[in-house]
């Protein structure tokens, strides 16, 4: 099993451990592209401070994250499990998985990221502030710019299992399952559901899909369930306790459609 996240945009601060050793990143097919937004995001953001902010949409509070960037290649790092934070990696709660969990997400969790296209939660990396909706003077918009170098590695990266996409539509631009990988691909959807006068809505709501989602991969890790495809990890999520909704594709070499219905967090 692959499960596909977001990052997120808040990230830990204060890693003391050593520099970032690019080459030691995991999909080392990765580097070559890695090695060209990390110097022209270090050189934008060094250079010129206020094209820095607008370019990478930068609030006046959130200034700092621009020297932040500056010092990328000397800033300490830390496994990218640690420095993911937010409403999602909450949920997980990677620290607390006990040792066969934590192997388990070790092997199976892919953050997607604007700089580093993608890493693993081993993978040590500095604190960064840089989406995938970033269009970088240089590279252009990093969602079409990732789509080439991801297309050549993620193949082989899928395997032979299922596939689990839980990243949110910026992030989901960079690869896009295709052929045989999209069949046993599952994008699943959160929604909250709630009954005014009688009837039933259903609502896509930020916090619900982050934190479900985060709960769900929790649940599968600690478990120690990895469904083969997508109708498995539909009876495995049930078998959890989840209300699923789940819509196979109508023709081959489509993903399917989970959605997970909740009232609550």
């Amino acid at each position: 099993m692959l499960v596909l996240l977001p990052p997120s945009e808040g990230k830990a601060t204060g890693a003391a451990g050593a520099p970032l050793d690019a080459g030691a990143l995991s999909l080392p097919g990765l580097a070559a592209s890695r090695a060209a937004v990390l110097e022209e995001l270090v050189e934008l953001c060094a250079a010129d401070e206020t094209k820095a902010q607008e370019v990478l949409g930068l609030s006046e509070g959130l200034k700092g994250e621009i020297a932040k960037n500056a010092g990328l290649r000397t800033a300490g790092t830390r496994p990218a499990g640690e420095i993911y934070t937010g409403v999602l990696y909450d949920a997980l709660g990677l620290a607390s998985l006990d040792a066969a969990a934590r192997k388990r997400a070790e092997r199976s969790l892919l953050v997607f990221s604007g700089l580093w296209g993608a890493v693993r939660i081993g993978d040590r990396i500095p604190s960064y502030r840089c989406s995938m909706g970033v269009k970088l003077p240089g590279l252009g918009a990093l969602g079409a710019y990732w789509r080439a170098p991801m297309a050549e590695v993620m193949p082989a990266v899928a395997g032979e299992g299922l596939v689990l996409d839980l990243r949110s539509a910026a992030y989901a631009t960079a690869w896009k399952p295709k052929g045989e990988v999209a069949g046993r691909t599952a994008t699943v959807r959160v929604l909250q559901s709630k009954t005014v006068a009688g009837v039933e809505k259903r609502t896509v709501v930020s916090h619900f899909n982050k934190a479900t989602k985060g709960r769900l991969v929790r649940d599968l890790l600690t478990a120690g369930l990895e469904p083969a495809g997508p109708a498995e990890l539909v009876e495995a999520l049930r078998g959890l306790g989840y209300a699923v909704e789940a819509e196979p594709p109508a023709k081959g070499g489509k993903a399917w459609a989970v959605d997970v219905i909740v009232t609550e967090l």
